[in-house]
């Protein structure tokens, strides 16, 4: 599997000591950029890879969350620089350690353990406790050239006119790997746009195991990494990606979604007709985020997800 994320450099341990922070070092790297920790509890995020659009915009974003009282805490931008066409963000550390690492970095058992599952139950009711925000509507989801809430009034509109966009991307190579496509896509999008209304709430978009830190007992403490996916929407979507994403590469991957869905909609009320169909979009919308030409992880997961999909595409 080839690894996109951006990787970790001398120069800017060197920047940092030159602002002070001398005890900077190494902590995490992902597909945006790499992460450094520095002194005061304070880390440096350095966006290499791809960063948001308007990063005060996301600032503004992170404030509308900790207005709120969630049983863990959120990311908060200190402060901006940008250094040499690369934007760093200040940021507040948050406490905890990830409740386990990436599925394409080391697999998940066969059992999903009950103090994962009731974590994530933790992680998405708090955030489904969140109402939308203007300065959320205003975010542009990764890969996309607009914001997602441009010109419409519901989720499902807004997300319907995404999957058509994602389409023209790269669609071709997408449909080399997945039959009938571009039926499949006019399915979808029909699909969304006749779910009726639902709420608006904070969604995170990317509940990958990395970004949920827990204390020693397994209880959620802080969730990382808004942005990949991160807009205003319903409640069941974050819910279905979470399933969708939680184990992506492990040898029980598929049996893990489909218990985390119905796990989620018993638990959550959510329809899991519902749950499927935004798995689908979802998958829509991201294959090609990584690369444009196959050749990354994610993009034959999407593939994969979208062939073993129900072709009717109705909620």
């Amino acid at each position: 599997m080839i690894d996109y994320r951006q990787k970790h450099t001398a120069d800017w341990l060197h920047h940092f000591a030159r602002r002070g922070h001398r005890a900077a070092r190494p902590l995490a790297a992902g597909v945006e950029g790499a992460v450094y920790r520095l002194d005061d509890g304070m880390v440096a995020k350095v966006w290499s890879g791809r960063a948001p659009a308007d990063l005060d915009l996301t600032r503004q974003v992170y404030a509308d969350i900790a207005r709120h009282r969630l049983p863990f805490s959120t990311p908060e931008i200190l402060e901006i620089e940008e250094r040499e066409g690369v934007l760093v963000t200040y940021e507040r550390e948050l406490a905890g350690s990830p409740l386990r690492p990436d599925s394409a970095v080391r697999e998940a058992g066969r059992d999903l353990p009950a103090k994962e599952t009731d974590a994530l139950l933790t992680v998405l009711r708090g955030l489904a406790a969140v109402p939308g925000t203007e300065a959320m509507r205003r975010l542009t989801v990764q890969g996309d050239d607009r914001p997602l809430w441009r010109g419409h009034t519901r989720f499902p509109d807004a997300l319907a006119a995404v999957v058509e966009r994602a389409a023209r991307r790269h669609g071709d190579l997408l449909a080399a790997h997945v039959p009938d496509l571009a039926a499949l896509v006019v399915r979808t999008a029909g699909a969304l746009r006749a779910l009726p209304g639902t709420p608006v709430t904070v969604i995170h978009g990317d509940l990958v195991p990395p970004n949920v830190h827990v204390d020693d007992a397994g209880r959620p403490v802080a969730i990382l990494d808004f942005g990949f996916f991160t807009t205003a929407g319903d409640p069941a979507f974050e819910a279905a990606i979470t399933a969708a994403v939680w184990d992506m590469y492990g040898p029980h991957a598929e049996e893990h979604v489909a218990a985390l869905t119905r796990l989620f909609a018993a638990e959550l009320g959510h329809a899991p007709r519902t749950l499927a169909l935004y798995q689908q979009a979802y998958a829509l919308t991201t294959y090609d985020l990584f690369s444009s030409d196959g050749s990354d992880g994610h993009f034959r997961w999407c593939a994969a997800l979208l062939n073993r999909s129900p072709r009717e595409g109705r909620p």
